[in-house]
């Protein structure tokens, strides 16, 4: 992906972002405007509205969770090796609950419960080395 990072005079920033529509994957020109976007597709133009825009940013690599609905599933986002855990599948968990400690970078590391919820899975043990983006924990969100 190709950014154009910065704004220079008379040039509006632009980026790059693949979409999907309908199942089909499209990789599109972003350029913002006073009211919206102006979309480019392949050789066509689009000027767009977004009701309730989030703020889109050209940067890669910083990913914070914005969305109010959590995923269930725990995963390692550095590698690292477990040094604890707190709990077993079938435990009963409260958002922010403290389920293991993960030693990375010679820090030690709280993971804790994104939602309150079961314990589904447990995909790994005290002393596994974890590689990033490994699966660690799923819960159940509670009904």
């Amino acid at each position: 992906m190709r950014v154009r990072a910065g704004v220079h005079r008379g040039e509006a920033m632009t980026v790059k972002r693949r979409v999907t529509v309908d199942g089909e994957v499209f990789e599109v020109e972003l350029e913002k405007l006073e009211d919206g976007w102006r979309v480019g597709v392949a050789d066509s133009q689009f000027e767009v509205q977004v009701e309730q825009e989030r703020e889109m940013s050209p940067k890669r690599g910083s990913r914070t969770r914005t969305s109010s609905a959590k995923s269930g599933t725990i995963s390692s986002p550095i590698p690292g090796k477990v040094v604890s855990i707190h709990i077993s599948v079938g435990d009963e968990v409260q958002e922010g609950s403290v389920l293991m400690i993960l030693e990375a970078m010679k820090m030690q590391n709280e993971v804790q419960a994104p939602i309150s919820g079961t314990i589904a899975e447990l995909n790994c043990q005290t002393g596994d080395n974890i590689e990033a983006n490994s699966p660690l924990v799923v819960i159940t969100p509670e009904e």
